[in-house]
């Protein structure tokens, strides 16, 4: 099977971004990040992106004429660079309509929580200032609904009685550094079947 490309979108400092080259350099994913675009011109992934020698772009949507243009811009970077995947790792906004068509359950999200409980930008703070003992980590197809997609893979976080914020923060990060690669594996092992809302692994 031919190996897949993943176009990486992103806004910060691209810590998941690195978990997947790293993953793809060693052979735990049958893939290559073919180009990585984010919407902050100082978001760190790009520098990440430049050292592993991938395409690194910056398109500020204030520069465009409306959310449809940028997204058209965005799907244009995408379609140069024969993306199969579009990967969403810390990218802070919502894609439109013409991305979505053009890669249909082809674009694939993570979210620092079990969803469908705490969506949204602050799922980590949500989660801790809730209470709740049990979070974690949610990959999920992505749709025209933040955090609303199939869920392909979850993975459970305890939330400790002497955890800090920035302990369990800290420990999200590490299971969803484990997570995401394992999901473009099994995509690229063609191990990831659909049905409406219903999304199944399959073993190796």
């Amino acid at each position: 099977m031919a190996r897949l490309r993943f176009g990486v979108l992103i806004s910060g400092s691209g810590s998941n971004l690195q978990a997947i080259l790293d993953a793809c350099v060693e052979g735990t994913v049958d893939g290559d990040v073919a180009v990585v675009i984010s919407n902050k011109g100082d978001a760190y992934g790009l520098q990440r992106a430049r050292k592993a020698d991938v395409p690194a772009l910056h398109l500020d949507a204030a520069t465009y004429a409306d959310r449809a243009a940028y997204d058209h811009a965005v799907c244009e970077a995408l379609d140069a660079h024969e993306v199969d995947y579009v990967v969403m790792a810390g990218y802070m906004k919502l894609l439109g309509a013409e991305v979505l068509s053009a890669y249909p359950m082809r674009v694939v999200n993570i979210h620092p929580a079990l969803l469908p409980s705490f969506p949204g930008a602050h799922a980590i703070r949500d989660a801790f200032d809730h209470g709740v003992k049990l979070t974690g980590v949610t990959v999920h197809f992505a749709n025209e609904v933040f955090d609303e997609g199939p869920i392909i893979a979850q993975e459970a976080v305890p939330v400790l009685e002497d955890d800090t914020i920035e302990v369990l923060e800290s420990r999200i990060h590490a299971v969803e550094h484990m997570l995401y690669p394992q999901v473009l594996a099994a995509l690229a092992q063609r191990r990831i079947t659909f049905e409406g809302r219903r999304v199944r692994v399959l073993p190796r």
